[in-house]
């Protein structure tokens, strides 16, 4: 495990990336998980209670105070590295956006969270730590206990159940390539509900979706049943209605199996 540290830690440090007093540091993304591979970038979050400005540093928006995040980006034997640096504050007024009293205010993901707060909530869960394993383990025991999983997975039922409507409306009126295509981002939300109720969060990510399937191995579909569909294996582009009724019966299926 130290080895494993010093593979990460050292090269930040050469590079003066890892500022005094910092609380946190961890990898996210693919290397976190072992699903890297030669072309990979390796992506690092860093946690500190003051801001670290520099010449070099670039900065995204966020909805947050302050409105922005900064990172660096340097290159290591081939390798693009980035470093993202987060305020501790920030953090937790993105698990404040994911209380229970929002979630019983009715918010859906998509009004409290955006893609870039709901990925770094996402990377607690499966991150590498590098530095600041107790302040981690604590910010993962809050977001255990917030209603992330429930914003998610609510988000996702909704979307599944929105293209389920539009792909049966869409096959009545015989618009047969869009109702495939309806099928398709139907069961692609299916899944990612199916998922993030297990846990398995990152729904943005959809690259890495039969990775986060093999991950959880939910019990209401095999990951031979999944691919299947994902991969669209009988589909006849004669004749797409069978194909089209059975995605969407298995859409219909998860949404029942999967607990809110």
């Amino acid at each position: 495990m130290d080895e494993s540290v010093n593979h990460w830690l050292t090269p930040l440090q050469e590079c003066g990336l890892v500022p005094e007093g910092v609380v946190a540091a961890f990898v996210v993304g693919s290397a976190a998980r072992g699903w890297h591979n030669a072309r990979s970038d390796f992506d690092i979050y860093v946690v500190t209670r003051a801001e670290r400005v520099s010449a070099t540093s670039r900065t995204s928006t966020v909805p947050l105070d302050p409105a922005y995040v900064r990172s660096e980006v340097f290159h290591r034997k081939d390798r693009r590295w980035e470093v993202t640096y987060w305020l501790e504050r920030q953090i937790g007024q993105a698990l404040s956006k994911v209380s229970w009293e929002a979630y019983e205010g009715g918010r859906v993901t998509e009004e409290a969270l955006t893609r870039r707060e709901e990925l770094l909530l996402a990377h607690l869960g499966t991150c590498f730590p590098v530095l600041g394993q107790d302040w981690i383990t604590r910010t993962r025991e809050r977001l255990v206990d917030s209603a992330f999983r429930s914003f998610v997975v609510v988000r996702s039922l909704g979307a599944a159940d929105d293209a389920v409507e539009d792909a049966l409306g869409q096959m009545e009126a015989g618009d047969l390539e869009s109702a495939t295509i309806s099928a398709r981002m139907a069961f692609g939300h299916a899944i990612d509900a199916l998922l993030e109720a297990e846990g398995e969060y990152g729904s943005h990510l959809l690259k890495w979706r039969p990775n986060r399937f093999r991950a959880c191995a939910p019990r209401a579909l095999s990951f031979d049943e999944y691919w299947k569909i994902e991969t669209m294996q009988g589909y006849d582009p004669v004749d797409p209605r069978p194909w089209i009724k059975n995605v969407l019966t298995i859409c219909q299926d998860i949404a029942m199996r999967v607990d809110v």
